[in-house]
């Protein structure tokens, strides 16, 4: 029984530490062609994000800072890293998430 407890602690700690959460700020957006682009810039890397409208999920947020957590691989709904973003300074764990994202680094 502890020994099964020790491997569950193990792995959940695994999936928590694979998610990276950083500041990102939204610099502009834009809709074209039904997919969603965010020009955005996180730790001096500029960034892009993209969604299809009509999506679950797929916001259009204002241009400011928010959360972005980077979801592990093979999580999310698209084929590319994943990306969710929360309003600044909430708690990814516990807030309510904004949208979420496939994220290319420029």
């Amino acid at each position: 029984m502890k020994r099964a407890l020790f491997i569950f602690v193990l792995i959940l700690t695994v999936f928590a530490l694979a998610q990276e959460v950083s500041q990102v700020t939204v610099k502009s957006t834009e809709i074209n062609s039904g997919v969603v682009i965010i020009t955005a810039v996180s730790q001096g890397k500029s960034l892009e994000l993209q969604c299809n409208q009509g999506m679950s999920g797929c916001k259009v947020p204002q241009p400011g800072t928010y959360v972005m957590v980077r979801l592990p691989k093979n999580q999310g709904m698209y084929d590319c890293v994943n990306a969710e973003i929360f309003p600044n300074g909430a708690d990814p764990a516990t807030g309510q998430r904004i949208g979420a994202y496939c994220l290319t680094e420029k």
